[in-house]
């Protein structure tokens, strides 16, 4: 017993320098910056967004780029103070006829499983012009887990280059917008090329919808920079991946593999572009959600919700099971070690990585045309309404 209790005192000894380096480094950082290691007890105020997206043939462009842009999109969302909680679901919309009319990817703070999900997305299908916008809207209003948090902002970007279909006998988009209205959901809509009739109705659904209408190119004209910080990025966050354990009953373990494959995947398919911009995301206060997921033990014992002695061994992760406890209380203390180690170089590269590309927007006059930049107006604007407030400009 007193070994044990020596044990657990040397390791609260080394847990607490672990977590006093973040503090140390942020000396140097601004107020506004939160650090990841932080423990949050209260429940972060929300962000839940839904993108409505045409996958017919026309758009294979958007869609890339919104594989593409996804990372930076919520690390422009996230930089908000308070600093939200970050949840987006996906609706993939074609038309009757084509392989699938709607396809739902529900609200989650798992952004790497929504992203192997909008990676299985791809362009096809479509014939007459017309699509399933309505279906869309309704799927995205009505099929989606929204926050009933008091502090959140609601909000649904429906993008597409092809107007509704009204002569089919569904719902159409006065009643929907009416009912997202009631629910504080805001609707904002995303025409992209320069289909004639896609305006009226677009501009009519963000008029209703208390939002914006906004008008892009075919391919999206999304900011595309790759940078000499990229590939580093990519490498450290794959290394902070593997700084998490998940503990818990046999179906909490199996939920967090599902999240663990769908890193890997994403760590062995996503452009580095992406893993660069992940990296930065989950290096912030607003990606750690993303990064840890649930049960998550280095965590749960480093911001004492958890006591590493209190687990059942049939509850503790693979590979804790087999050592001695101290050798327990030592592998979860290094791994701490290591998470903040790489946190913060994250943190550097990425300032380094901004840096650059603030340098690129300035040699080309500003992305002012941008729908990195007109998505971040759109955002600041409305989630003001919900108690936001952003600073920095958007992340690309």
């Amino acid at each position: 017993m007193r070994t044990k209790l020596l044990t657990l005192a040397l390791f609260a000894v080394t847990l607490g320098a672990v977590l006093f380096y973040p503090k140390l480094q942020a000396r140097h950082a601004t107020i506004e910056t939160p650090l990841p290691s932080q423990h949050v007890v209260a429940e972060a105020p929300k962000i839940d967004v839904v993108f409505a997206l045409d996958t017919t043939g026309s758009m294979s462009g958007l869609i890339e780029a919104a594989k593409e842009k996804i990372w930076s999109i919520a690390s422009s969302m996230a930089s908000a103070q308070p600093t939200p909680e970050i949840r987006i679901g996906l609706v993939a919309y074609r038309d009757r006829g084509d392989a699938y009319v709607t396809r739902v990817v529900d609200l989650s703070s798992d952004l790497d499983s929504v992203y192997a999900s909008l990676m299985d997305f791809q362009a096809d299908g479509g014939g007459d012009t017309p699509e399933s916008v309505n279906q869309a809207l309704f799927d995205a209003v009505h099929a989606m887990a929204w926050t009933e948090q008091e502090q959140a902002y609601r909000v649904i970007f429906l993008v597409g280059d092809a107007p509704p279909h009204m002569d089919y006998n569904e719902a159409k988009y006065p009643e929907i917008v009416l009912a997202a209205r009631e629910r504080g959901i805001v609707i904002n809509t995303i025409q992209c090329g320069t289909i004639s009739d896609t305006a009226d109705p677009w501009n009519a659904i963000a008029s209703l919808g208390g939002g914006d209408f906004l008008h892009v190119d075919q391919a999206g004209s999304a900011v595309a920079i790759e940078t000499p910080f990229d590939a580093e990025l990519a490498e450290l966050a794959a290394r902070l991946d593997d700084t998490r354990l998940y503990y818990g009953s046999e179906e909490d373990k199996a939920k967090m593999k599902q999240k663990v494959l769908a890193t890997e995947r994403l760590s062995a398919e996503a452009p580095v572009t992406a893993r660069a911009r992940r990296a930065v995301f989950n290096s912030g206060e607003g990606g750690r959600k993303n990064l840890l997921g649930d049960n998550e033990l280095v965590d749960a014992v480093a911001s004492g919700a958890v006591s590493l002695d209190e687990i059942d061994t049939d509850a503790l992760p693979e590979p804790l099971k087999p050592m001695a406890p101290e050798e327990q209380v030592q592998h979860i203390a290094e791994l701490a070690q290591q998470r903040a180690e790489l946190q913060g170089k994250i943190r550097e590269l990425g300032e380094s990585r901004q840096a650059y590309i603030a340098g690129k927007e300035e040699g080309a006059g500003g992305f002012a045309d941008s729908l990195d930049r007109k998505l971040y107006d759109v955002v600041t604007k409305q989630a003001e309404a919900a108690g936001f407030e952003y600073r920095e400009g958007p992340e690309y």
